[in-house]
């Protein structure tokens, strides 16, 4: 039984699709780190927000201060805002990755299948061929029987349970 085309067209759409869900979870997985890395900014940001109220306590300057108070406040927002994107992005990606792998069992799936089919063809065929080897013996040997046969003079080795008998009886 030859591996059908369908099963191995079957084969190159399950290939795709898994791409499919690889590129789509490389994507979810780069917006990810780059929430992240904004996460990291927006610490940064809040930190030289109270570095710049530290300074201008020190130096006496009010808007200084103000502005630092309104980093540190615009961080904190950013950053309540970018926790629950991060969250729901590792959601999206646990999601991508649990399509991905599926994908990636079913290829695997119609591959070991495809690879049995081949292998048990690949068994039928050696059958086939030592058969076709082993009746071509057979026949070469029954032929040189027949042959040894017929080169043989009629009376000769007649074992026919006849005996040929003098014309007297004896």
């Amino acid at each position: 039984m030859a591996v059908a085309k369908a099963l191995r067209r079957l084969l190159r759409v399950l290939e795709i699709e898994e791409d499919q869900c690889r590129l789509a979870l490389e994507s979810a997985l780069a917006e990810l780190r780059q929430l992240e890395h904004s996460l990291t900014a927006t610490a940064d940001r809040a930190r030289s927000g109270r570095q710049l109220v530290l300074a201008s306590a020190q130096s006496g300057e009010l808007p200084d201060r103000l502005a630092g108070l309104e980093e540190i406040r615009a961080a904190k927002r950013r950053a309540v805002a970018l926790v629950l994107r991060i969250s729901d992005a590792e959601l999206e990606v646990a999601a991508l990755r649990q399509a991905f792998l599926a994908k990636r069992v079913e290829r695997r799936q119609a591959e070991t299948l495809i690879q049995e089919t081949e292998a048990r063809d690949a068994v039928v065929a050696g059958r086939r061929g030592q058969q076709a080897l082993d009746d071509w013996y057979l026949n070469r040997l029954h032929a040189a029987k027949r042959a040894l046969k017929s080169e043989r003079p009629p009376g000769s080795n007649d074992v026919s349970g006849l005996t040929r008998r003098a014309p007297d009886g004896t």
